[in-house]
């Protein structure tokens, strides 16, 4: 069984092929995803999947990077943040590819959502991209006021970064999931970092719609192809696929309380 911890199923539910999309999913043997939130309709659509499909999708609420500078709700935020049925906050984080100039909003942002994570003692998905620094810092900061389990702060979702920031993230007792990214050609360094994350700090995910592993590479990403992920990781890692989606899907059960 394969859990796929990140799925931002927006796409699939305003085209209508939200049915196919989880039939493919359970044919390739993923029983279970977690549905990110980040914005307001993300995280309600997030919660409406939890309802309506229990102990098979899981919801997660937040704001991400490009709310950042908005008027964004967080009195809403915390009210949808301790709901049972949330189980992680975010995605939530930095970026500053595309938005550098906003990089003080950004953190403003991602402050709000990491201390909403730590007063409701649920884990905070984290984005990062060209902003290590300043993502390593406030990780840092808020490892410090976090009182929930200790193995169960975070994850930083779709891991690219390199060995020293994984070690830094595993250190402050972060998970790390790796996406169809570690299938790519160019993606060498990526996949010298994966083999050294400890089994049991390691998740999958597919990031879908987004960045299709091989060999479903310029296609729409969808929960089944993490299999495609599993196996191209156990391959790196030298273990059998059964091995890694028992224990990624033991990681994540944990790590989301569920």
């Amino acid at each position: 069984m394969f859990f796929d911890t990140h799925v931002h199923f927006d796409d699939f539910a305003a085209d209508g092929s939200l049915a196919s999309i989880l039939e493919r999913a359970e044919r390739s043997e993923v029983r279970k995803l977690l549905a990110v939130g980040g914005s307001s309709e993300a995280n309600e659509l997030a919660l409406k999947l939890a309802g309506e499909f229990p102990k098979r999708i899981f919801g997660s609420v937040g704001y991400d990077r490009g709310l950042a500078g908005e008027a964004n709700d967080f009195a809403a935020l915390r009210e949808l943040a301790a709901r049972d049925e949330t189980v992680a906050i975010g995605e939530t984080g930095l970026d500053y590819f595309y938005e550098p100039e906003k990089a003080k909003e950004q953190k403003a942002l991602f402050f709000q959502c990491l201390e909403i994570a730590a007063e409701v003692q649920k884990p905070v998905i984290v984005h990062t991209r060209d902003a290590d620094d300043d993502t390593l810092g406030m990780l840092t900061d808020f490892s410090k006021v976090w009182k929930g389990d200790p193995t169960r702060i975070g994850v930083l979702h779709c891991f690219t970064r390199d060995e020293a920031f994984a070690c830094a993230l595993l250190d402050l007792g972060f998970y790390i999931s790796l996406s169809g990214i570690v299938t790519f050609r160019n993606a060498d360094p990526l996949r010298d970092v994966a083999k050294m994350i400890p089994m049991d700090r390691l998740l999958i995910e597919t990031d879908s719609p987004y960045l299709a592993p091989m060999p479903h590479r310029g296609k729409r990403n969808e929960p089944a192809f993490v299999a495609d992920v599993a196996k191209r990781l156990a391959e790196v890692r030298g273990c059998a696929v059964e091995s890694l989606a028992k224990a990624t899907t033991e990681n994540a059960l944990h790590l989301l309380g569920v």
